[in-house]
């Protein structure tokens, strides 16, 4: 990207993301300022989801503990995701294409790519907070597969494949943390 593009702000960056433009994300990491940039889209989709959770908790009236603990947890989930996911897609790549793109290399664009999950607070319109978590996670493993086919330079169905090998653990971590908070709520009640 020219230096003109780099100086785009959050939102463009956001924008560009969501576009799923594949030359966004192979260029991602030759951009200044890139590697916080795509932490803060990573801590705004955890804080995105902590407040959607937090609308939920508070309806059925958790204590204060009780919530600041649930969206500890929850945020930590998103983010510790983030990097477990990238784990796995980097020994992954390694394994296809040795020594092509590193650990670090990958967190830049798979960061990037979880803009989708910045609107997660969306997730508290009722009856259809779940079909929109789902939305927002399918549409986050698309950015996922641009963002590793571009950063690994290899085909899509490859990118697929890698891909959704740590997907579903996601996946489960989420729901899994989402069970433990009404443990938690119904346990103080």
């Amino acid at each position: 990207m020219s230096d003109k593009k780099s100086k785009c702000g959050l939102g463009k960056t956001i924008w560009k993301a969501l576009a799923l433009k594949g030359d966004f994300y192979e260029n991602a990491r030759n951009t200044p300022k890139t590697q916080r940039r795509s932490l803060t889209i990573v801590i705004l989709a955890a804080v995105s989801h902590a407040l959607g959770s937090a609308v939920i908790l508070l309806i059925n009236r958790a204590t204060l503990p009780i919530l600041v603990l649930a969206l500890l947890i929850d945020g930590l989930s998103v983010v510790g995701g983030y990097y477990f996911w990238t784990l796995t897609i980097s020994k992954i790549g390694q394994w296809l294409k040795p020594n092509h793109v590193t650990y670090k290399d990958l967190l830049i664009p798979i960061g990037y790519a979880y803009s989708p999950q910045s609107l997660n607070f969306l997730t508290v319109i009722p009856l259809l907070g779940r079909p929109i978590e789902l939305v927002l996670s399918v549409w986050s493993l698309l950015a996922v597969i641009v963002a590793v086919r571009q950063g690994l330079d290899i085909t899509t169905r490859s990118a697929w494949l890698i891909c959704l090998v740590g997907w579903p653990l996601i996946q489960v971590a989420i729901g899994f943390v989402q069970v433990f908070e009404q443990y938690l709520v119904k346990l103080a009640a």
